[in-house]
């Protein structure tokens, strides 16, 4: 690991300062929460920092909010107490659930929302120091190599997959993530923070260099609301989601007024499903509803040579996820 400074900051100003600071000294600077993501890269040398600011000695950036227009979350909370939040068990379950979700519970002691949402692919060729498209190269390889694990939605030039569960929880939720960096502070969409390998295939999101996902904002849930998140995984635990799905949907009586439907594990980015939510929003939500919502879920999909059974385990996770509403509708 190559040597590097650590930079404590006090509070959001004091972060932003001290970035500034790294990069006006012409330092590679390294914002880091739990760090659990981080501190493997740093010893792969994927990642060669000279200056190291920590997020998670800065105050007021691991709280819950709640105010008459929703919740404002820090994003230096970590996993677990986000899972376990009465609040955020209550009003956005498909959030707990993700959360509850991550890695063991050991990393989710540690590991924090805003990390989570921005960790880089662990693609195997990437987390290998290969010089592809992520780690400053021309080539993916995925796309001739092993491609087990691989984008069959949205793919190319980059076929990596977004690893965050929380990522499709919060577009789901239609999350609004505020950004702070040296000049000034901005509102994204969470629809709108992650990116395409198209747009640019280094990159899965808005961000820019120095700037920091200060907190994430949920609008007021309705009342007849509800929501949840289910993920298939390869072995029981550590292991990122092969499919999920996270799903939101809000009821008049026993039919769906809106509907919210965003995979993981199939794209570079959460990939959400407009055609299945208009199939959905205004109908009573059926078996028979949940099977052909499941089988437009699928349509599009651009499987490489070695993950075209990520195909049926998308469709039916859907299928499943969305009987489990019917059973409560």
């Amino acid at each position: 690991m190559k040597a590097f400074t650590n930079a404590n900051a006090r509070d959001l100003t004091h972060a932003v300062t001290l970035i500034r600071q790294g990069r006006d000294n012409h330092n590679t600077v390294a914002i880091v929460g739990g760090g659990s993501d981080w501190l493997g890269m740093m010893k792969d040398r994927l990642v060669t920092p000279d200056v190291v600011v920590h997020l998670k000695t800065a105050k007021g950036l691991d709280q819950v909010k709640q105010a008459k227009e929703g919740v404002t979350i820090g994003g230096q909370i970590t996993l677990d107490a986000l899972s376990a939040h009465p609040v955020i068990r209550k009003q956005y379950a498909v959030l707990a659930e993700a959360a509850e979700g991550v890695a063991t519970p050991q990393i989710r002691n540690v590991a924090t929302l805003a990390g989570n949402i921005n960790q880089r692919p662990w693609c195997w060729y990437y987390r290998n120091g290969f010089k592809c498209l992520k780690n400053g190269g021309s080539t993916c390889y995925s796309v001739t190599g092993e491609n087990e694990f691989h984008a069959i939605f949205g793919g190319g030039p980059s076929y990596i997959v977004h690893p965050s569960d929380t990522a499709p929880a919060l577009v789901a939720l239609d999350a609004t993530f505020r950004i702070v960096g040296a000049d000034g502070e901005r509102r994204v969409p969470a629809a709108e923070f992650f990116t395409l390998p198209t747009v640019d295939p280094a990159r899965e999101n808005v961000l820019k260099d120095g700037e920091i996902l200060a907190e994430i904002v949920l609008p007021a849930p309705s009342a007849a609301a509800r929501s949840t998140y289910h993920k298939i995984l390869d072995r029981e635990a550590w292991t990122h989601a092969v499919v999920s799905a996270a799903v939101v949907l809000d009821f008049n009586n026993d039919v769906v007024r809106t509907a919210h439907v965003v995979l993981g594990g199939v794209a570079p980015i959460p990939w959400r499903l407009p055609e299945v939510e208009k199939m959905l929003t205004g109908e009573r939500l059926t078996t028979e509803l949940a099977a052909k919502a499941a089988e437009a879920s699928v349509a599009g999909a651009r499987p490489l040579a070695k993950n075209g059974y990520k195909v049926p385990l998308t469709r039916n996770m859907v299928r499943r996820t969305l009987e489990g509403f019917v059973r409560t509708a």
